[in-house]
């Protein structure tokens, strides 16, 4: 395995207490670690359309249901806060991206669809989203990226059951 800078932080953590186990910061920080680069990284496609991860994660999540999804009901989809939502629709409502209608029967709900631009620039940037992702990790062969997938998707699961997340 290459040194990294969490192989340097455990080598720390085991020179000041020699008999810990770090097996669980072993992976744990190498996920975070790779997460913080990823968002400091800012998705080169997204950036270049002047857009968000988060706020592209929203407008994919209405794509790809292909109906109208409620704020909070979006939330759920993206994993994030009601008032992170709020703030990001009103940006994406803003720039012609979304539309926001009113229930019929309850007027503090609100259903969010794509325009014809949001649902163009979604089907633009995708193709191009994963062309960069897959450059991001042209560096793992397709069995590695398999087995890595299949890992992380067993984490998530058990994450997911623990902490409450219903499953979709």
């Amino acid at each position: 395995m290459t040194d990294d800078i969490v192989a340097s932080v455990v080598r720390q953590w085991q020179a000041v207490h020699p008999g810990l186990d770090t097996g669980p910061m072993e992976l744990i920080g190498r996920i975070n670690r790779c997460a913080a680069l990823l968002q400091q990284a800012e998705d080169a496609p997204l950036r270049s359309a002047g857009l968000t991860r988060a706020e592209f994660d929203l407008l994919g999540a209405v794509r790809r249901t292909a109906r109208e999804l409620t704020p909070g009901e979006l939330a759920r989809e993206t994993f994030s806060s009601g008032a992170a939502v709020t703030k990001r629709l009103r940006a994406l409502q803003e720039r012609g991206l979304i539309d926001r209608r009113g229930d019929d029967r309850d007027r503090r709900v609100a259903h969010v669809r794509l325009t014809d631009e949001g649902r163009t620039l979604v089907d633009r940037l995708l193709p191009q989203q994963l062309a960069y992702e897959s450059t991001v990790l042209s560096g793992l062969d397709e069995p590695a990226r398999a087995g890595l997938a299949a890992h992380l998707s067993d984490l998530l699961v058990q994450l997911e059951g623990r902490l409450g997340t219903p499953r979709r």
